[in-house]
């Protein structure tokens, strides 16, 4: 399995031993059935009269999963998920004993039942979250309550802490420990930003010894709105399902919303409005209520309008009509017909209702769940309908909207929501008055989403200690002792190791405007490169290829570099073995970010240009500009200092033999510069359209990778509003397989002994810093130490980083 690991052979036979000691999950299996609409009819129809509701014979229950597994007064487990042959369900549903069958009465469960329950079961009995067979009669009041406050206990005057303090007090709970300074900063960096912070602001914040240094903390964090933007992008996009590949984009059947999507969380647009601009939207912001439309047939809970009932309902709602858009919901209240009515808004002619794929002759006129706040005027074309329905929504009387806001966000930070699960907010909250009192806060503070953010992190209750995990009663049962520990997004993991390494890439697939231009600033610079050839009169037979250096000095480290280039007629260059980027149209010069592969003291560029197969005229013009973080800046023009050979290097910018040619000639400057003047726009727009400093380039922003996919970047074909929780023995294998994540550490090596520099500890301890906000235990300080040798070479730097990045500690928020 590890033959062709990247990595060492010394760290592959960690990896599975490593992920099985840290309880790692297997794959899931897939799903055989599906519950919903194959395995509750079965249990209902067959079990339910003996053990649903307040049924419980024999002691069984099969109101929930919890339950069901228990099994009854016996004390034999109910049902052995993965294992149908030593399940103790399947085992009386089978069996012809007269003793031991079930049901006991009345007829046996047909065959094609009992293969159902018995697929379910081999496929480990997978369960709706939320689904009971005793249902719920709980519903909130359709408007926000007003919460009155209850006294506070000693100083902890912050609302949320009030309400949590009685709820602890009436619960017996003592009140947890507040976290230590260091985990508090990187709990609140990237759950609000998404980013590791930096050892030097670790270093500040732990020595800060003023105590309102955490609400301090919080409120810079939320300022900085491109890193707080980007990073809840990455929530926005799985409940918006927006994407930048996959299903739909190729045949035109699906749109972006993506710049629209980036500006209004830059902005931090109102909650209330952004769900308006979605529902009745602008060409910017389409693209969520026209979903997908699939090629081919498809069935009738998949056509466009039912996917924006579901999708509205789900997003911005917490229902989930999905099973209510095929039959009445089996496990809450909604209606096929409801599910319909609110697919019709966006119809244009009302819709003929299909009951289970077949049709009933019933048609649904526009309409909403809760019409109590005002009616859809279904004479309306569907655009005025559509306002109407945003309306209604983001009316301050509608509580859905805001409490599911404030659910997903508490979720979120906290690690589980006030209501549980976050797609079914018919469900009693664990605290209801929280959950009022947040939304109401929400909408009193004008929908700020950031207020809501600072609301939250604020207070001790998200400040506390991580509670231990382990025994702790879930279901309808679960008590809140604090914030749960949070697995990286994949987005996050990825960002934290660029971060670490300096390999973002140079720039994003999305295409957003991340750095407004300031109008006060002075006008970049004109180019200074100059076309320049192996000769001044640019004569060069067809198809000749010319390699050109050229060398030049960093005096610190570059917080911002880009390189343009173009050649008559194609051009390809490295620095410091690195490719940066190719053109093959001289007047299209590439222009790229290429601050990761520049490093303090000496960096060589190596260009290969080359003439076209139809000859003429042959020539190159590159120029490099860099910012660095002393204040200074250096430039490099191709002129006459730069150099050229006819010997050409392989396909990655190397020599044979690694040894480079002893023939460098001093390079011409053309004498008719004039020849290649429609290109001087284009090339004058690279470095302007580059000016900088850039911040990094965000994971959010580029297209899926297979090993974000492999840590649970869902495709987002559907809404997605929770990832996998578990890590998996596959991501395992991934992480140890995977050849990017190896050329990451092997290129962020260098990077690391720049800032940590050479001495062993002092490496060890900078890695640690950066990636746990912490410094090394002596344990670890040793390991770390044996790791990198007496004299830490890239190879052994890039060991300890990807040792680092592989700690659970590393891959959770805690």
């Amino acid at each position: 399995m590890f033959a062709d690991s990247p990595w060492p052979k010394a760290l592959r036979g960690v990896v599975l031993p490593a992920a099985c000691a840290l309880g790692l999950a297997a794959p899931p299996a897939a799903l055989a059935v599906d519950f919903s609409h194959d395995v509750v009819p079965v249990l209902r129809v067959h079990c339910g009269t003996c053990h649903a509701g307040s049924q419980r014979q024999g002691g069984f229950s099969i109101n929930d999963r919890e339950s069901i597994l228990a099994g009854g007064d016996s004390g034999t487990a109910g049902v052995v998920p993965g294992d149908a042959a030593g399940s103790e369900l399947i085992r009386r549903i089978v069996s012809t004993d007269p003793e031991i069958r079930m049901p006991a009465e009345g007829a046996a469960i047909p065959a094609e039942a009992i293969e159902i329950l018995r697929r379910w079961v081999d496929g480990k009995a997978p369960w709706e979250d939320g689904f009971s067979f005793e249902g719920t009669t709980y519903e909130a009041p359709l408007a926000l309550r007003v919460v009155e406050l209850p006294p506070p206990h000693g100083d902890r005057t912050h609302p949320i802490d009030q309400i949590v303090d009685a709820y602890r007090a009436a619960k017996g709970i003592p009140t947890p420990p507040r976290c230590d300074d260091s985990t508090f900063i990187r709990r609140a960096s990237l759950d609000l930003v998404g980013l590791l912070p930096t050892p030097e602001a670790v270093a500040r914040f732990t020595a800060d010894p003023t105590p309102d240094k955490r609400r301090r903390l919080v409120r810079s964090l939320l300022d900085d709105d491109l890193a707080r933007a980007e990073h809840w992008m990455t929530f926005w996009n799985d409940l918006l399902r927006n994407d930048y590949s996959g299903t739909g984009f190729i045949t035109g059947g699906r749109k972006q919303i993506t710049g629209w999507l980036h500006r209004a969380l830059v902005d931090n647009m109102s909650y209330d409005r952004f769900v308006r601009e979605l529902v009745s939207p602008s060409d910017a912001a389409r693209g969520f209520i026209d979903g997908i439309v699939w090629r081919g047939e498809v069935n009738a809970s998949q056509t466009v309008p039912i996917q924006f009932a579901q999708n509205v309902g789900q997003t911005f709602l917490g229902i989930n009509l999905k099973c209510a858009s095929c039959h009445d919901s089996f496990i809450d209240r909604w209606k096929l017909q409801q599910t319909y009515e609110l697919a019709a808004v966006m119809a244009p002619e009302p819709l003929d209702l299909f009951r289970c794929e077949k049709a009933t002759g019933a048609r649904a006129e526009p309409g909403w769940p809760f019409p109590e706040l005002g009616q859809i005027d279904g004479s309306k074309p569907p655009a005025e309908r559509l306002a109407q329905l945003a309306t209604l929504l983001t009316d301050p009387g509608n509580g859905w909207v805001s409490r599911n806001l404030v659910n997903r966000i508490w979720a979120r930070l906290m690690g589980r929501g006030l209501v549980h699960p976050v797609d079914a907010l018919r469900a009693p909250p664990w605290s209801a008055d929280l959950l009022d009192w947040l939304a109401g806060d929400l909408v009193g503070h004008g929908w700020d989403t950031k207020h809501l953010l600072e609301t939250i992190c604020t207070s001790e209750a998200y400040g506390a200690a991580t509670p231990a995990v382990d025994g702790q009663p879930q279901g309808g049962e679960y008590v809140f002792r604090g914030p749960l520990p949070r697995r990286l997004t994949a987005e996050q993991f990825t960002d934290a190791v660029w971060q670490l390494t300096g390999a973002a890439p140079g720039k994003p697939d999305a295409v957003v405007e991340r750095v407004k231009p300031d109008p006060a600033a002075p006008p970049a610079a004109p180019p200074a490169a100059r076309w320049i050839w192996s000769n001044p009169t640019a004569s060069s037979p067809p198809t000749e290829r010319r390699t050109v250096r050229a060398r030049f000095t960093l005096p610190a480290k570059a917080d911002h570099a880009v390189a343009v280039a173009t050649a008559d007629n194609e051009v390809t260059m490295w620095i410091n073995g690195q490719t940066v980027g190719r053109s093959a149209d001289w007047g299209k010069p590439f222009a790229e970010a290429v601050t990761p592969h520049l490093r303090v003291g000496d960096n060589e560029v190596l260009v290969v240009a080359a003439n076209a197969a139809a000859a003429g005229p042959a020539a190159l013009r590159a120029e490099i500009r860099v910012r660095c973080g002393d204040g200074s800046t250096v430039a490099l023009a191709s002129g006459d200092s730069w150099e050229w050979t006819a010997t050409l290097p392989d396909a990655n910018g190397l020599w044979a033999h690694g040894a480079p040619p002893t023939d460098w000639q001093q390079a011409s400057v053309i004498d008719a510069q004039g020849t290649w003047a429609s290109a001087d726009t284009a090339f004058t727009a690279g470095l302007a359209g580059t000016a900088g400093p850039q911040p990094m380039v965000r994971a959010v922003l580029v297209k899926c990778t297979p090993l974000q996919a492999a840590l649970g970047r869902p495709n987002r074909d559907q809404v997605v509003t929770s990832r996998p929780t578990d890590l998996t023995t596959l991501e395992a294998i991934q992480l140890a397989n995977e050849q990017a994540l190896f050329d990451t550490f092997a290129r962020g090596a260098a990077q690391c002994r720049a800032a940590g520099g050479d001495d062993p500890d002092t490496l060890a301890c900078h890695l640690f810093n950066a990636a746990l906000a912490r410094l090394p235990t002596e344990t670890e300080l040793a390991t770390a130490r044996e790791m990198l040798g007496d004299v830490p070479t890239d190879q052994t730097v890039a060991d300890l980083l990807w040792a680092v990045v592989m700690l659970p500690e590393f891959q959770f928020v805690r």
